[in-house]
């Protein structure tokens, strides 16, 4: 493999990680349940979502009377940083600190900028949860994993955002949820779907409805665990039309997950690829029309030619 394609495709094994990968998950739900706490709904839980930037994940902009603020992830320096729009800022060091620690610096930290913040501290979409404050337990921060970890995230953010130009419909950001730990990108039919039945381990029922509200295709990338312990593509149907998950995709190394309901493609099989982000376009696209065909959504109405730098599309 090119010293090029490693640099963008980094391996990232998950036993070598899995104690960050821990550690990591729950910070990102305490930045993001304090973006959820200043932010107006917005469909489909879009305002608690952290987006990637050229060095890690950040809030965006959080509303704060006349002012706004930012918290963003650092993974090059390794760092968590809290800048406001009036010029002040603050940070602290990634390494080093339990969940308990972390919690507890960035709220002084936004205390110490004038901005006060009251949180769940319970994590949600976790087994056996324990709050914020009490965390001890979860302490590891490996540098190295941490920065392999957000060059992926970086990369498939590139293919998902040229993926989301072939579709004139509603579209999500492309966005990563702290709760599911993923980077994800989402395709509406504009049709209603059928009441989610919730059930999504410390989530609110209410909170899955509304996010389940309207037919979708979903693809994204989440680093594993539980049923698929290693880092992978996927991509899912909701409603799941009839015939979809025996639907052939691309490329030869997707399959259909039983037990997840969704089609998989490991990370490792587009990292080794000759051509990575054609590989993943690849999956995104086959997966997305797997759907769209057996749902009959209207794709003439739907679908445009992906886009081009500097090239106006034509209607």
């Amino acid at each position: 493999m090119s010293d090029t394609r490693e640099a963008a495709w980094p391996q990232l094994p998950t036993t070598a990680w899995r104690d960050t990968c821990a550690t990591l998950h729950l910070w990102t739900q305490v930045a993001g349940k304090i973006r959820l706490s200043r932010s107006p709904w917005l469909n489909h839980s879009w305002h608690v979502a952290l987006y990637v930037t050229a060095r890690g994940l950040t809030t965006s902009p959080i509303p704060d009377g006349s002012r706004d603020f930012e918290i963003e992830f650092d993974f090059i320096d390794h760092l968590l940083r809290m800048s406001t729009s009036d010029g002040t800022r603050r940070q602290l060091p990634l390494a080093g600190q339990s969940v308990a620690s972390f919690y507890t610096l960035a709220i002084a930290a936004l205390a110490e900028l004038g901005i006060h913040v009251t949180i769940d501290e319970m994590p949600n979409e976790l087994p056996d949860p324990v709050k914020f404050s009490h965390d001890n337990a979860h302490a590891s921060y490996d540098g190295d994993a941490a920065r392999r970890f957000f060059k992926i995230l970086t990369s498939a953010d590139r293919v998902f955002k040229q993926f989301r130009t072939g579709f004139l419909g509603k579209a999500s950001p492309v966005h990563f949820f702290w709760g599911s730990f993923d980077l994800a990108v989402t395709r509406f039919s504009g049709r209603r779907a059928p009441r989610h039945p919730g059930g999504v381990p410390h989530l609110s029922d209410a909170v899955a409805c509304e996010a389940y509200s309207h037919e979708v295709s979903s693809a994204g990338f989440w680093p594993g665990s539980g049923a698929i312990d290693y880092p992978a593509f996927y991509s899912y149907a909701y409603p799941e039309p009839s015939g979809f998950r025996t639907t052939k995709v691309k490329p030869d190394a997707a399959f259909f997950h039983e037990t997840m309901g969704e089609f998989i493609l490991p990370y490792d099989a587009v990292r080794s690829a000759a051509d990575p982000e054609q590989a993943l376009l690849d999956f995104l696209q086959s997966t997305y029309e797997a759907a769209a065909n057996a749902a009959t959504w209207d794709r003439d109405a739907l679908e445009c030619t992906p886009g081009q730098p500097g090239v106006v599309r034509p209607v």
